[in-house]
């Protein structure tokens, strides 16, 4: 029996978009180049790109890489 596909959640699906936004804001076209510059795992990173749910610990080291407050992460959200 193939295990049927969870519909995207919209809420992550809008933090995905942000995140995406926020790189390219940086000027990274590529998203392995920013994750390797900032440390970060590019498959992990990657799948938080994907709309995958994330840990408050991984937002918080993506809010350190773009160099913004959770406070500005969220403006607008």
């Amino acid at each position: 029996m193939k295990k049927k596909k969870k519909a995207p959640n919209k809420d992550l699906q809008k933090l995905a978009k942000r995140i995406k936004t926020l790189r390219l804001n940086q000027g990274y076209t590529n998203l392995e180049h920013f994750a390797f510059d900032h440390f970060i795992a590019r498959t992990q990173y990657a799948r938080y790109e994907q709309g995958e749910d994330l840990r408050f610990t991984s937002l918080l080291k993506l809010t350190r890489a773009f160099g913004i407050s959770l406070e500005e992460f969220f403006e607008g959200f």
